[in-house]
């Protein structure tokens, strides 16, 4: 039996593992890289495995970086069965839609351009067809159920507690008249929070391959940040601001809602503060209408606030936005109030469009719910980049920005060495994956030295080979040389905004006074500049 990494490792996007047995070819997850121009390269890359060799995909969840390549392996010959939970495949029909629709708009925006140039034209990853050809092959089941594959593979769902549907999963491998089991933990959530129930604990593995997302850090508590949200609310709109909340459709938007809904139906507010909220992304309000479909999965909490009557997912100042013409008169609008709107890390969708409009107010707030991964546009923020490139504009940051890390729906590293520390029966090994690799490493030392078990944390296309207790690693791709290409990439696109910031101030290094007193100055500068260039532009040609 062998086990491959093929995506998530020593990144946090792209799952995607490959475990052969005798009988069988078994995917785990086909996650869509996300982040950097580097990464989302990949996408584009043949499968390193033949689709049509593949008898079963085994999807964890329904978030893109664990599903978006489910369309493009169908696309190129899968034809087996994708066994998810129901929750997951519901989830999964809106969800991919909503990706093949970026998938399409953005090589028609890249066209546009390409013919322009005189270059060839580009196709997307997939069509919105393709999307949905791949809904055909879900087989859905419940959680706890033990689904047979075949004689030689037996698996079970465990909940996950990630997001809804999200799960943990058990996997039984029998070779002759010995098993070995292995359990892919999924993305882990984190106990007591709103409306879904609390990550399972697994009694015993010989083998797991653990997420390691927040591998080296420990969230602040949920409830702070609950509060800290309120409070940044109250304190925007008093001053006439904007809120702006970049936020996943499936998960956390639910549960911001939820939260919201518990402040304002459950407090006395005046009502000059029952600021509007809207729900500015489609494909939020069709997860939120999936949500209420598998309520059964909910937590007790949940079920009895429904039972009594409230649906935690409407409250009298919430707005649902569907149309463009309703989202971009949000922009226009100057009172004070909310905006959630996916995506949760500011790469695609309508979040975008109100950054370009927001970021240069100092009167707004821009509130971050969730990971951010390198590359993208959140983590430049973050990051405090005082201006960035978007929707082909250079635009100021000049709002506040807030990061409210208990928010995430990822495991912290207290959690994941609790919920390791509840095996009955030691693993004989772990393997450390969807991390980065400081985070990754960071667990890596703590799980050794405290909890004795070895543990690994593989590269791109790492292969494991398993036979009874004997297993032996054989190297894959260096990821190396990917991060180097991304730093070059973020240093290049850091010296373009500087140029361009000061080719937009040529009238005032053309000022009379300017150049008669700094001239030489200026000029020994440029000079210099023009040199610099030159000397890269070697470099490059060498």
């Amino acid at each position: 039996m062998d086990i491959q990494f093929f995506g998530s490792a020593k990144m946090v996007t792209g799952s995607n593992f490959l475990l052969t047995t005798d009988k069988s070819n078994i995917l785990i997850d086909c996650g869509m890289f996300q982040g950097s121009n580097e990464k989302e390269k990949m996408n584009y890359q043949d499968f390193p495995y033949d689709p049509k060799e593949i008898d079963f995909l085994l999807l964890t969840h329904s978030h893109i970086d664990h599903s978006g390549r489910i369309p493009k392996l169908v696309k190129d010959g899968f034809r087996g069965k994708i066994i998810s939970t129901k929750a997951t495949r519901d989830l999964c029909e809106i969800m991919l839609k909503d990706s093949a629709k970026i998938q399409e708009s953005d090589a028609q925006w890249e066209n546009k351009k390409r013919i322009r140039a005189g270059l060839p034209e580009v196709e997307p990853l997939y069509t919105i067809e393709d999307a949905e050809a791949c809904l055909k092959y879900f087989e859905p089941y419940h959680y706890n159920q033990i689904i047979k594959l075949n004689d030689e593979v037996s698996i079970r769902f465990k909940d996950a507690g990630h997001i809804l549907g999200s799960s943990i999963l058990e996997i039984w491998v029998y070779e002759g008249d010995t098993y070995t089991k292995i359990v892919f933990s999924g993305d882990l959530g984190v106990e007591g929070r709103p409306i879904i129930k609390n990550p399972e604990f697994i009694e015993d593995a010989d083998y797991v391959i653990l997420e390691s997302t927040y591998g080296d850090t420990v969230h602040e508590p949920y409830e702070e940040s609950t509060k800290e949200l309120i409070d940044i609310i109250n304190k925007t709109a008093l001053r006439g601001g904007t809120v702006l909340i970049p936020s996943f459709a499936i998960g956390r938007t639910q549960e911001l809602i939820y939260e919201l809904n518990k402040y304002y139906e459950y407090n006395e507010i005046e009502e000059y503060m029952r600021i509007p909220i809207y729900l500015d992304s489609p494909l939020g309000v069709n997860a939120t209408e999936v949500f209420v479909r598998n309520s059964y999965n909910f937590n007790k909490e949940t079920r009895e606030m429904i039972l009594k009557g409230d649906n935690p997912f409407t409250f009298s100042n919430l707005r649902y936005i569907m149309s463009q013409d309703e989202s971009m008169s949000l922009n226009k609008a100057d009172y004070p109030k909310v905006i959630i709107s996916s995506s949760g890390m500011a790469t695609a969708g309508r979040i975008r469009h109100h950054l370009k409009h927001n970021l240069w107010n100092p009167l707004n707030s821009l509130v971050f719910v969730g990971y951010q991964a390198e590359g993208t546009l959140g983590r430049i923020l973050l990051d405090g980049a005082k201006k960035v490139k978007l929707l082909g504009e250079e635009i100021n940051v000049a709002l506040e920005i807030y990061d409210l890390e208990g928010f995430s729906a990822h495991a912290d590293q207290r959690m994941l060495l609790k919920w390791l520390r509840n095996f009955k029966k030691k693993p004989k090994k772990v393997f450390l994956v969807h991390g980065e690799e400081e985070a990754s490493k960071a667990l890596s030392d703590i799980i050794e030295k405290e909890l004795r078990i070895e543990t690994i944390v593989p590269n791109m296309g790492d292969n494991i080979s398993i036979e009874k207790d004997f297993v032996e690693m054989r190297k894959g791709l260096d990821m190396s040389s990917i991060k180097i290409r991304e730093d070059i990439e973020s240093e290049l696109e850091n010296v373009y905004n500087k140029f361009d910031a000061l080719f937009n101030r040529s009238d005032e290094i053309y000022d009379d006074k300017l150049l008669e007193k700094n001239y030489h100055n200026l000029k020994n500068k440029l000079i210099e500049i023009q040199g610099q260039l030159m000397d890269l532009n070697i470099l490059i040609g060498k």
